[in-house]
């Protein structure tokens, strides 16, 4: 993707938002064909430095644009963790759109296996095992920049306390805009 095609997702995702808030209905936008493309996408809201709302899809089922507008407006009011977004927060809200390449089985054997591979700061990473499942964008290195605190971490989010025998470890790379460092 491109800086540019980074700042339409940027805008989308705000005009998605404030469509919701009643603004004026968001019309998609003239393209050459990358909005139709299916994706899977997380959009990451933060207000303040905090975060405001954070949904998205690890499969890639729905185009471009649908998904954007549909994870801006589920993380700014349906995200379970947080309040609904009021209207006088957008103007303070930034917006991150992160579209996931796809998963990469890591077949690991343990835990160590998986610290061993693990690429620091590059990394989202999928757990799952019939106990639990859950994700990290590669974003949360920032937070959590030690890959042993990192996987700990994802693991408690899962819901399990420790390294289960049916887990399975999913890495993806991602394209990350964020209105915090895009101008839009």
């Amino acid at each position: 993707m491109t800086p540019e095609q980074g700042r339409v997702l940027l805008d989308l995702a705000r005009a998605a938002i404030a469509e919701a808030l009643g603004g004026p209905t968001v019309e998609r936008p003239v393209h050459d064909g990358w909005l139709d493309a299916p994706a899977a996408l997380f959009v990451t809201l933060h207000r303040h430095g905090e975060l405001r709302g954070c949904i998205g899809s690890i499969e890639a089922r729905e185009s471009v644009f649908d998904e954007v507008m549909d994870k801006a407006t589920a993380a700014a009011f349906h995200d379970p963790r947080m309040w609904p977004v009021q209207a006088d927060e957008l103007p303070a809200l930034d917006i991150e759109v992160t579209l996931l390449h796809p998963l990469e089985p890591m077949g690991v054997v343990d835990e160590e296996d998986l610290l061993a591979r693990l690429r620091p700061g590059v990394d989202g990473l999928v757990l799952k095992s019939r106990k639990g499942s859950a994700l990290f964008l590669p974003s949360v290195w920032k937070q959590l920049p030690e890959p042993r605190a990192f996987v700990g971490a994802l693991l408690h989010k899962a819901g399990l306390r420790r390294w289960p025998g049916d887990l399975q470890a999913f890495r993806f790379d991602a394209d990350v805009f964020s209105s915090a460092t895009v101008e839009v």
